[in-house]
């Protein structure tokens, strides 16, 4: 769609993206400032003392191998005849980039202090400085272009430290891939599946040679692998799945987090991959839904303007608040779907939206450490959970329609179903067409 409607902007134009200056979503220059439950419980040898796996360091240095990523819920196992299934919320980022607003330690930090994870869908030019931009040849546009802005050197710094942080603290790293084009010839609507090759290929060789690129010496690397790390991620304004999901098959991801305009309910696999959308929620006070993300909350209130009339922010923010809550009553009090949800590093009409997903965390956070079977975790952690359901469990699941209650309660649905998924994982479940 070229404008936001009623049901939430499904893929932003160039009006939209020129009204906020971000090329759709996912940019950064407009940022103006800045107890365990049984779904995140660590395995443990009693009086056992870990001993930490070599560093080995992985091309020029920028990443390394560093053994088993740390803090990450106990393995995933099936449910058992007639359990309920756990409410999984997934908050992720794109961009994920830090540039001195200090939005991405303060959500670090919101998740460390209710033992949750997310994911952070890395632009893979935010580890790229500007004076080295020619190293960038994206599809379809000239060499060095991006509809984002390059970092200084400063917030790259900036950026890695707080990578860094979050993978040791059990999140995940994934791409959001580079230069964001949405409008025009060359944006990602129209690439290719060998294009997509080529940009998930350069996203990639930017995390693994940043050290090369960037002339820093005094940081230490990334402590991962990318290339085993990524494995999955979320397209540009939410455009060009279908030319990207062959290629990301061919890549061995395990899902993609880019349809537009998702329904709450529980997700299927296209060409052997989970798809994972932002999804429609209730918008309150109004007489239609929204998508569950900060650019599509702010084209709904002030047609896409990142700083209007202060006197609106108040009500702005509660109503952004409520609907990610309710967004997520919904699921946990009917069919249990998974909820996830999207937002940016970013400060658009005064730092609501970011305020907004954070009192929408914490009310989640608090049904989580009521003893409730909610689950905070990463798009990675979920689908560990999906692979070893056994088919006909998520294929009864998925009946369920949005706010659709299990006829009986879940111990009379799920009855019949459960157990050990054996060697029939839910891998093999039919795609959906």
């Amino acid at each position: 769609m070229r404008t936001f409607s009623r049901r939430g902007i499904l893929g932003l134009g160039a009006g939209a993206a020129a009204a906020v200056g971000l090329a759709g979503c996912g940019s950064l220059e407009s940022s103006d400032g800045p107890s365990r439950t049984e779904g995140s419980r660590r395995a443990s040898t009693p009086g056992a003392t870990p001993s930490a796996p070599a560093v080995r360091p992985i091309g020029d240095g920028s990443t390394s191998f560093t053994g088993k990523q740390p803090h990450q819920p106990a393995e995933p196992v099936p449910l058992e005849p007639g359990q309920t299934p756990p409410q999984f919320v997934i908050f992720s980022w794109d961009g994920a980039g830090e540039v001195g607003n200090g939005l991405f330690p303060r959500f670090l930090d919101l998740a460390r202090q209710h033992d949750a994870h997310m994911t952070f869908f890395l632009s893979g030019l935010y580890l790229l400085p500007e004076s080295k931009k020619r190293l960038y040849d994206p599809p379809n546009n000239p060499r060095g272009a991006s509809d984002i802005g390059y970092l200084t050197d400063g917030h790259i710094k900036d950026t890695l430290v707080s990578l860094r942080r979050a993978w040791l603290e059990g999140h995940e790293i994934g791409t959001h891939f580079n230069g964001h084009f949405c409008s025009g010839n060359g944006s990602v609507a129209g690439w290719t599946s060998k294009q997509w090759r080529s940009e998930i290929d350069q996203a990639k060789g930017f995390v693994k040679q940043w050290r090369t690129n960037t002339g820093f010496s005094d940081l230490p690397a990334l402590p991962f692998d990318y290339d085993k790390e990524l494995v999955g991620g979320r397209t540009p304004c939410l455009l060009g799945q279908n030319r990207l999901l062959p290629t990301a098959r061919e890549l061995g991801w395990r899902y993609d987090a880019s349809s537009p305009g998702g329904r709450q309910v529980w997700p299927e696999k296209r060409l052997g991959i989970w798809d994972l959308p932002l999804q429609q929620i209730p918008f309150p006070g109004r007489g239609f839904e929204v998508l569950s993300m900060d650019y599509n909350m702010l084209a709904n209130q002030s047609v896409n303007s990142t700083k209007a009339p202060a006197h609106n922010y108040p009500g702005w923010r509660e109503q952004s608040a409520q609907a990610y809550i309710r967004g997520f009553e919904r699921a946990y009090e009917t069919n249990r779907a998974p909820f996830f949800v999207g937002n940016h590093f970013e400060q658009w009409n005064g730092g609501i939206y970011m305020d907004a997903v954070e009192e929408a965390f914490k009310h989640i956070a608090r049904e989580k450490e009521k003893g409730e079977d909610v689950r905070l975790v990463s798009f990675r952690q979920f689908v560990d959970w999906l692979d070893v359901q056994k088919p006909e469990v998520l294929a009864r699941l998925r009946t369920l329609d949005v706010g659709q209650r299990p006829a009986g309660g879940w111990k009379e649905f799920l009855k019949d179903t459960g157990g050990s998924a054996g060697t029939q994982s839910a891998g093999s479940t039919p795609d959906a067409a």
